[in-house]
């Protein structure tokens, strides 16, 4: 056995330097320190994972749980917003239906110049006519006529010494069924007629 502090060589059984006196069981208390040393590290490795598990397992849980709270509460929402949303679409129909008041839509414009007629379907319903023209001169025969199959009628003409100006009708009629107008028109800059529904 050789002693780590003089260097002299012992007994392989001795346990102490029979020059200097020194400790020759040195190497093997170094190697169970080193051991020891070991045992702490493994053990701290060990602390070190279980607390990272129990983070990363109380991450996990709340994120899942937040997840499930907001998707709850979102559905709560969106129930709460189309019972709105229901409420309202039956208050809009309600207030449609009883105080929406009626009144004339045009349902047909026609409109043009010159000579010549056009025929034209009229849905049902309660129906107003207005028509206007513009002679090119004061001919006795210059006019705007419209007539319906229902008997219905309107129109302006001017006479050879009739003022040469713009002239205008309207009249009015209820008809259960469609009708056919016709829209005759001679000699005119331009005319107009318009149909109205009342509804």
């Amino acid at each position: 056995m050789k002693c780590s502090k003089c260097g002299h060589e012992n007994k392989d059984n001795a346990k102490f330097c029979t020059k200097c006196g020194g400790s020759l069981s040195a190497p093997s208390e170094g190697g169970s320190s080193d051991s020891s040393n070991s045992k702490f590290v493994i053990i701290a490795l060990v602390v070190v994972i279980l607390i990272l598990v129990g983070v990363i397992g109380y991450f996990a849980f709340n994120s899942n749980s937040g997840v499930d709270d907001s998707s709850s509460q979102s559905s709560d929402d969106s129930a709460e917003v189309s019972s709105d949303d229901d409420s309202d679409s039956q208050k809009t129909t309600t207030t449609s239906s009883e105080s929406k008041p009626k009144e004339w839509v045009s349902i047909g414009s026609y409109s043009g110049s010159g000579s010549g007629s056009k025929t034209i379907k009229v849905p049902k319903g309660k129906i107003k006519v207005e028509l206007s023209a513009d002679p090119i001169l004061n001919y006795a025969t210059n006019h705007l006529y419209v007539s319906g199959s229902n008997g219905e009628s309107g129109g302006v003409d001017w006479g050879s010494t009739s003022p040469v100006e713009t002239r205008s009708d309207s009249f009015e009629y209820n008809s259960d069924s469609e009708e056919e107008f016709t829209i005759d028109y001679y000699e005119t800059v331009s005319w107009n007629v318009e149909f109205y529904r009342y509804q």
